[in-house]
């Protein structure tokens, strides 16, 4: 029982079957057609890419009996004698076998005579970095002046270790790995050919298992074919590919990303404890944790992109967590991935990843936010009264400030403190600056977002009475110092004093520094910013500087940006610049009146230009 894998059977045989590679593609057809062949061709790129593939069609276009051309009739003897690999004149050689120089020497001696049956004789070498030295050395001089009947087809997956002589007498083109969609396309074509019915998932977890070779798609195809027993009236089932692969439904990805995000570690376990019952490849769960991740922070700084979704909600993640958190959360997982196998167990390794991005959570408002299920969250957050830990994870999420470890012990620090002798209790108390009343406006209701926690209080969390309404704490500004202008004192003087205190990072910070003072009333604050900063403008970043300027005020303004106008006041980067033009000024002024300086010019010494600096030259 004879029978020929699909990467073989299905192997092109016309430049027109190829797929991708189109900048090799039409660099050889255009070469073939005004007879324009060069003598030497390299081929790289990594395996099952198309290397060996084009170079015998090459090798076809330059001896097929009806002419050379392009587009080989693939009837005539010479081409049928090519595609079963029999042909005398297409020598094939591998390097890794044929690695010394006296392999080399019988190929110069053998290159010196005529073809026997076409109009070239075509070396064909695969793997050639396998070369030694002295085999380059001693083949330099025929590839750089071959014989008119002779072409050299070199193909390599390490170009790296060619000699740099050998590159530059040779038309090298570098074969690009397949996307996705490409080797999907392909497996599909050719399941629809072999009359095999398959499912659309199976189809694109085997072009995603390729890793963009479609020989390695070939072949696992073949494997799945045999796993699955497809064919007849069998399908290819997604579920069987899966198995096969050993990869996981996206849905439990996406149970895993919601219980970090309700901060669930119980859900979180029972989610690991019902993954391992498929035995999934961990390395390849953490590596499809990682690509969601990367979707969801996509999807936060990229608004309008479009993904698959793969049954995960990725607008109500992207919208539930913070982009700094995703950040890390991705940083963790490839790190995670990476030392899996230094872990005592791949499943150890992979549950390790996931508690510590359980663990590191954000604060807000200064307090910490506990992982652990049931626990309160101090600092505003588990003042809610009858709010569960989930809802109070999910409060942390949007409106958290950097993100730190917490210990399991910090959500229930207030209640412990009233316990604590009455010398450790000045040590334990959190610093909270004296009650100031809040602002005389309040954010417009119109634009307050539903269900989004008010701004978080910089205190410990107000005690709940049965006798009446509990009274909010508000957030202090700081006594004394730059940037405690109050809403109704603010204006376009002290607007870049505000910003420089302002405990702001990243594009939030340029944000603020580069967005000019209009105006301040009725609790809207607006700003002007130029055209050329209008990409800071996102709404996340907005929502952030209405936040930082709600914990200094105690209410969050509604921020508002206009065109920029005369009338604006000036941003924080424009003070710093002037600031930083006056003291580059007054430096160049005393050093050239220095008496010392003057006489050393006159006696013909010059200053080299820009290498005036300040002495305490301070950055803003």
């Amino acid at each position: 029982m004879s029978y020929l894998v699909l990467a073989r059977k299905w192997r092109p045989k016309r430049f027109a079957e190829l797929v991708g590679q189109e900048h090799v593609v039409r660099a050889l057809v255009n070469a073939l057609d005004s007879g324009r062949v060069h003598h030497a061709f390299l081929f790289t790129g990594t395996r099952g890419v198309g290397k060996t593939t084009i170079a015998r069609i090459f090798a076809k276009s330059l001896n097929c009996e009806r002419g050379a051309s392009s587009d080989p009739c693939g009837e005539c003897e010479t081409c049928q004698a090519i595609d079963a690999g029999r042909y005398i004149d297409l020598l094939e050689i591998d390097a890794a076998s044929n690695t010394g120089v006296d392999n080399v020497r019988d190929l110069i001696e053998n290159a010196q005579y005529m073809p026997s049956r076409g109009r070239y004789k075509v070396y064909l070498i695969d793997e050639v970095h396998m070369l030694t030295k002295a085999a380059f050395n001693a083949l330099l001089k025929t590839l750089e002046e071959p014989p008119e009947h002779v072409k050299f087809l070199f193909a390599t997956t390490d170009p790296q270790k060619l000699l740099v002589t050998v590159l530059s007498r040779c038309l090298q083109f570098n074969l690009k790995r397949l996307e996705e969609e490409q080797i999907g396309g392909q497996l599909a074509k050719i399941l629809a050919a072999e009359g095999i019915e398959a499912e659309p998932g199976a189809v694109r977890q085997l072009a995603k298992a390729a890793d963009g070779s479609l020989r390695d798609g070939l072949s696992l195809l073949d494997q799945a074919i045999a796993y699955s027993g497809a064919g007849g009236s069998a399908a290819l089932g997604d579920a069987a590919v899966a198995s096969m692969l050993g990869s996981v439904d996206r849905t439990r990805v996406a149970g895993l990303l919601a219980a970090l995000a309700d901060g669930d570690g119980a859900s979180l376990m029972a989610t690991i404890e019902v993954l391992a019952g498929f035995s999934p490849d961990w390395s390849g769960v953490l590596d499809a944790l990682a690509e969601a991740l990367h979707r969801i922070q996509v999807k936060q700084l990229v608004p309008g992109s479009e993904f698959e979704a793969d049954g995960i909600d990725l607008d109500a993640l992207a919208a539930a967590l913070r982009p700094e958190l995703v950040q890390l959360w991705y940083q963790m997982a490839v790190s995670g991935r990476r030392d899996i196998s230094l872990a005592p167990s791949a499943r150890v390794g992979f549950e390790m990843s996931l508690l510590r991005m359980l663990a590191f959570r954000p604060a807000d408002g200064g307090a910490e936010a506990s992982p652990a299920a049931g626990g309160t969250v101090a600092g505003g957050i588990g003042a809610g009264g009858g709010r569960s830990a989930a809802a109070a994870a999910r409060a942390a999420l949007e409106g958290a400030g950097p993100v730190r470890t917490v210990a399991p012990e910090s959500a229930t620090v207030p209640s412990r403190v009233a316990e604590a002798p009455a010398s450790l209790q000045h040590a334990a108390r959190p610093r909270v600056p004296a009650e100031t009343e809040a602002p005389p406006w309040p954010e417009p209701a119109s634009h307050a977002a539903p269900g989004r926690p008010a701004p978080a209080a910089a205190g410990p969390p107000p005690q709940a009475s049965s006798s009446g309404p509990t009274r909010p704490v508000v957030a202090a500004a700081p006594a004394g110092g730059q940037g405690t202008a109050r809403p109704v004192d603010l204006d376009a003087a002290s607007w870049p004093d505000l910003v420089a205190g302002l405990d702001l990072r990243g594009p939030v910070r340029e944000l603020a520094a580069s967005s000019a003072f209009v105006a301040c009333d009725d609790g809207v604050l607006r700003l002007s910013l130029p055209e050329s900063d209008d990409h800071l403008r996102a709404p996340f970043l907005v929502q952030q500087l209405a936040e930082a300027l709600g914990a200094r005020w105690g209410t969050a303004p509604q921020v508002r940006f206009e065109a920029a106008a005369t009338a604006a006041g000036e941003t924080l980067h424009a003070r710093n610049e002037r600031e930083r033009d006056a003291r580059q000024g007054a430096a160049e002024a005393v050093f050239h009146n220095d008496p010392h300086v003057q006489r050393l010019m006159e006696q013909g010494a010059r200053v080299v230009p820009d290498s005036i600096r300040p002495i305490q030259q301070q950055e803003h």
